[in-house]
């Protein structure tokens, strides 16, 4: 499958490649390199080969500092651009009055390179310079033809242009990767915080409000408050160990099969349908062994009233023996009962606890209910 990342990586490869492929083309400077050899013994041919071997690493410096797309955050700036290029044509020129009009091999990396640092509309009159320079050179030193220099000219600096491109565009998108990293991270500390609230805003005030009543009847002489008192604690520890296991649930991402958030996907869900959602307050009365179960009651009710009710209502009921999600539709609010259907899954499950899947077509609308046993 292919994922935003690929476009990116295969951009990173380019870049990352961009140097060999650049020291390549140092293959054109062989011939001016030969001729000042030849004259080595002479001041001229020595100082020759310095400014050939010169003028091939400032301009492979220059493709070195492309990297992967990230060191080359696109172009370097004006000044440092036009040092660049200077120093080139300082060192193309050298060539050309030491070597001869061999020297001019030079051009088409100047060329190549001031495509690279320059916007297009600067580019373009420093390589149109360059093809009337080497036309101007080869006529007045009544050499051979300048075609093929003229040509290599253009073609290396339309060439450059998508590499270029292709550097600029994989610069682009790893910004737009670390930018979705970003927001993703974002957005799960909110879905994180949102889901905390609603597993355990409402489960710590009542065990708060029962900590405080059964404090208050602990100070009471009586065996009726001292039986309500065992009563309330009782509620505190079941509580307790409720908001603890969806807490649990929620750090390590099972949220889907949690009764608080069910209720909150509900409304969510139920809203954006432009259904009415009438829902419980609490699930305190909901058993322990049983939210899991109800959780996907609810789900399975929602989702089916959205895809097949019509309804303008939905209502969802819980209480200490069931879970009901009921409609006003007038379509079907069930699925059939074939393999792999929603009901199906959730009469399996009511049946590992010994639960009840009822549904019932009502006057108007559908109801799917569990009844534990």
């Amino acid at each position: 499958m292919s994922t935003a990342t690929e476009p990116a990586q295969a951009g990173a490869g380019i870049g990352r490649a961009a140097p060999f492929f650049a020291g390549i083309w140092l293959f054109f400077l062989v011939p001016p390199l030969t001729e000042a050899w030849a004259d080595r013994d002479e001041l001229r041919g020595a100082l020759g080969i310095a400014a050939t071997l010169v003028f091939a690493s400032v301009y492979l410096s220059l493709w070195l500092g492309t990297g992967d797309g990230r060191r080359m955050r696109g172009r370097p700036g004006l000044p440092r651009a036009l040092a660049h290029l200077g120093v080139l044509t300082a060192l193309g020129v050298a060539m050309v009055a030491l070597i001869g009009t061999s020297g001019a091999a030079s051009s088409p990396f100047i060329a190549v390179n001031a495509v690279m640092v320059l916007p297009v509309r600067r580019a373009a009159p420093v390589v149109a310079a360059l093809v009337v320079a080497d036309m101007v050179l080869f006529q007045v030193t009544d050499s051979r033809s300048p075609t093929e220099l003229v040509f290599a000219v253009l073609a290396a600096s339309v060439a450059v242009l998508g590499v270029r491109t292709i550097v600029s565009r994989n610069h682009q998108l790893l910004q737009v990767q670390e930018e979705n990293a970003r927001l993703a991270v974002d957005h799960e500390r909110s879905r994180f915080a949102r889901d905390l609230h609603d597993i355990l805003g409402h489960s710590l005030t009542v065990i708060t409000v029962k900590a405080e009543l059964a404090g208050r009847l602990l100070q009471s002489d009586s065996s009726v408050a001292t039986d309500r008192a065992r009563a309330e604690v009782a509620d505190l520890e079941r509580l307790s160990r409720d908001a603890l296991a969806d807490v649990r649930r929620a750090v390590t991402g099972y949220r889907d099969v949690t009764l608080p958030a069910e209720l909150t996907r509900a409304r969510m869900v139920l809203e954006a349908a432009g259904i009415d959602a009438v829902l419980p307050g609490s699930v305190d009365d909901v058993p322990t062994e049983a939210r899991e179960l109800f959780a996907w009651t609810v789900r399975e009710g929602v989702t089916n009233v959205v895809r097949h009710s019509r309804a303008r209502t939905c209502e969802v009921r819980l209480s200490a023996t069931g879970a009901e999600v009921r409609d006003d539709g007038s379509g079907d609010g069930s699925t059939s009962d074939g393999p792999g259907s929603g009901l199906l899954g959730l009469r399996e499950r009511a049946g590992a606890i010994g639960a009840t899947v009822v549904t019932q077509r009502l006057s108007p609308g559908f109801s799917l209910q569990v009844v534990l046993g």
